[in-house]
């Protein structure tokens, strides 16, 4: 079946985006896995690409793009040659939104033209040790100094992405206490500057998957965050955040379907190249009823992505659709990659090769962005049950 989803000048992005990786990420991937991180200056390289730009608005140095489909480019292809950009996909797909939605002219004017060229790479701070889905339960608080010039922000987080890089990290925290009728009233967000006194990275965090994205804990003590760094409007956290999660839930969605069909793509060479019993795995009839069974599941994957993707760029993404469909991409490709290493047999299971990692870096989809069983329950509010 032929994709409408992209046009000539995302195909033109895509040849890019394809010889950039094949030059500056393929032949040194293998220690950005070993250090557990991308190193900080690969970032700059993405700046200088333009990745960071494509939705920032012309006047702050990016392109000025209303469309999430160049992202969409950038799934596929990282998918498809088996890395990960490090931690840089939080820093587009999760801050900028809330930069575009929250911030004022001033703010935009300080922080859009370093977010463009990687000089300032940019986190969100949700999760807490005690609170992952039930973010009305977060305990970090921020305190209006008497002289109202600053906000005093204490607290701990938790599974930061990008957090070990990051120049600034947009921090949930309390300015106000719960109410009885309403447990998310009371949340604030801040754009806090890393290098402030008593902000501190704790661990890096040893991860399952996605060993290039520098995930860390990360605590506050006393931090002064000037007023102007306030994002919107006090007590008003809570909305700010649901706002943007279809987005999110979107670009989890598509990047699992780009793994999965990266998983078949994996596994096809490789059982045209292995041989057993002295002939290619290939030749096997259930070599082949799997390798059709998942390309299947692969297609009916693409057009739920693809689709999301048309209605997401509309604005037209319902917060039930984006359940819908991080979670039917997700679990496909659960099962996608799973049949998919089970052809490699023994050699599925070493990180050298790239179905291994894909299955590690896969499992986080179901969990984060707000698990399977979280998507279940907005499916099923959405349908009147």
């Amino acid at each position: 079946m032929r994709r409408t989803v992209f046009n000539e000048d995302h195909e033109a992005f895509r040849e890019t985006l394809r010889a950039f990786i094949e030059a500056e990420v393929v032949p040194v991937y293998d220690e950005w896995f070993a250090a557990g991180q991308a190193p900080r200056e690969f970032y700059f390289k993405l700046g200088e690409l333009g990745i960071f730009g494509i939705n920032v608005p012309e006047e702050f140095g990016g392109a000025g793009l209303e469309s999430h489909k160049f992202e969409a480019v950038l799934y596929e292809e990282t998918a498809r040659a088996g890395v990960q950009f490090g931690g840089s996909g939080v820093h587009v797909l999760l801050a900028l939104p809330y930069i575009k939605m929250l911030a004022t002219d001033e703010q935009k004017k300080r922080y859009l033209p370093k977010f463009v060229t990687g000089e300032e790479m940019w986190a969100i701070a949700m999760t807490e040790p005690g609170t992952g889905s039930d973010l009305a339960g977060m305990k970090s608080t921020a305190k209006l100094s008497e002289d109202g010039t600053h906000y005093v922000l204490n607290g701990a987080k938790t599974f930061i992405t990008g957090g070990v890089h990051a120049d600034r990290v947009i921090v949930c925290a309390r300015t106000a206490a719960p109410t009885a009728e309403d447990r998310r009233h009371g949340i604030s967000l801040f754009a806090v500057d890393t290098k402030s006194e008593g902000y501190s990275v704790g661990r890096k965090l040893d991860k399952l998957g996605l060993k290039t994205s520098d995930t860390a804990e990360l605590a506050f003590v006393d931090v002064k965050v000037p007023v102007e760094d306030l994002l919107g409007e006090e007590n008003k956290g809570f909305y700010y955040l649901g706002h943007n999660l279809a987005s999110e839930r979107w670009g989890i969605a598509f990047g699992a379907y780009a793994q999965a069909k990266a998983a078949v793509r994996f596994a096809k060479q490789y059982v045209q190249e292995r041989t057993v019993f002295g002939k290619p795995v290939a030749h096997f009839q259930n070599t082949k009823f799997e390798l059709a069974a998942c390309q299947a599941e692969v297609d009916a994957a693409e057009a739920v992505a693809d689709r999301a993707t048309e209605a997401l760029d509309a604005g037209e993404l319902t917060p039930a659709e984006a359940a819908s469909a991080k979670l039917f991409c997700t679990e496909v490709a659960h099962r996608v990659i799973d049949r998919c290493l089970q052809l490699h047999g023994g050699y599925g299971y070493m990180n050298e090769y790239p179905i291994a990692r894909l299955y590690a870096d896969n499992r986080v989809n179901r969990i984060y962005g707000g698990t399977s069983e979280i998507m279940k329950t907005i499916i099923a509010k959405d349908m009147g049950l």
